[in-house]
């Protein structure tokens, strides 16, 4: 007979599989979701202090101007650096089919069989991957719309929401929840501040060496690696590759394009795994394991929009787990840290989130 134990891991796993392919199938809905919850908490100090000034709505609303305004100048920036490598794709377009041609003349005269790749490498290819990113820049643009409108009603209502639980002091779990939010905003707001950072100093070193290295578009590189650096491990690794590919292109040498990697290898090595561990510091603390798991789930999930907020929705559960005594030793198991470090006391004051 399988006991009891044994027939609630069944059914906690059954759950989970069930939620997962349920969050899949309403990614049109559940996405957005996130999405704006995520952008509400990073939002919610510049609203309170503009609602110090002014009413609730009128801070909701310049709240809002100014998250587009952010929103706005990011998309710009990065359609002008991945425009502008579309372009210079475009016009050496010959040049780049002359260089992969003799790239695969030099394989078949090593005897390497590369005849399947000969045919590869076209301009039917080039217009097939335009359209591609084409119709994902329009999906974008449908799901910021949505996303923006669940932003606006949850600033006008999450100070509601907030006196609602504050009333209900007889009940443990939502003073627990309020601890949670509370905990959790704060954690994503440093967890933004973080990605900024070193999102601009990793910018700012790919730009720096592509100059010297005499790589085209440097500071196109440099944004794009900025940009791409929000989005933890995946987004690293293709601002690595595209320009080291491109660097095989331009300089014909396998060795410029290996040293290209390697010196972007190590500046994003420093970014993500040395420098940016220190900033965070424990206040962020959750395994290194579990960053990339929520990623690739994310991704999996939702695809470019949940690698973005896969970490963000980690934090947040780990947050929860936190303020339960029944949960609590899995935000402990999943925290990263030693066994004798012990997780940071809820704060008991809840009237700040």
């Amino acid at each position: 007979m399988v006991s009891d134990h044994a027939m609630r891991t069944m059914i906690g796993l059954c759950t989970a599989i069930l939620v997962a392919a349920a969050l899949r199938a309403a990614d049109a809905v559940f996405a957005p979701i996130a999405v704006a919850l995520f952008v509400t908490a990073l939002l919610r100090p510049v609203q309170r202090g503009i609602r110090s000034r002014a009413g609730a709505a009128v801070a909701a609303l310049a709240t809002m101007v100014l998250a587009l305004v952010t929103l706005c100048v990011l998309a710009l920036l990065s359609a002008w650096a991945f425009g502008r490598v579309g372009q210079w794709t475009i016009v050496n377009a010959a040049t780049l089919q002359a260089l992969y041609a003799q790239k695969v003349a030099l394989l078949q005269d090593a005897g390497v069989p590369a005849e399947t790749l000969a045919g590869m490498f076209d301009m039917r290819l080039m217009v097939r991957l335009a359209q591609q990113v084409t119709s994902q820049l329009q999906g974008i643009l449908s799901f910021t719309v949505v996303t923006l409108v669940f932003v606006i009603l949850a600033l006008l209502e999450v100070d509601v929401a907030r006196r609602q639980l504050e009333a209900l002091r007889d009940s443990p779990g939502a003073a627990a929840l309020l601890r949670a939010a509370t905990r959790t905003g704060a954690k994503l707001r440093a967890y933004m501040a973080v990605r900024t950072v070193m999102s601009i100093l990793t910018g700012l070193a790919v730009w720096a060496f592509a100059s010297a290295m005499g790589l085209e578009l440097a500071e196109e590189w440099g944004l794009i690696a900025f940009v791409l650096n929000y989005i933890p491990f995946i987004g690293p690794l293709v601002a690595t590759v595209f320009p080291t590919a491109f660097a095989a292109l331009q300089f014909g040498t396998w060795q410029v394009a290996a040293t290209v990697f390697a010196a972007l290898q190590v500046i994003q090595f420093l970014s993500g795994s040395y420098i940016e561990p220190r900033l965070a510091g424990k206040r962020l603390a959750v395994s290194p394991f579990l960053v990339l798991v929520a990623v690739f789930l994310g991704a999996f999930l939702w695809g470019i929009i949940g690698a973005l907020v896969g970490v963000p929705i980690l934090i947040a559960i780990l947050c929860i787990c936190e303020e339960f005594e029944q949960s609590r030793w899995a935000a402990r198991l999943l925290s990263g840290l030693d066994a004798d470090t012990a997780v940071p006391p809820a704060p008991r004051e809840a009237g700040s989130a």
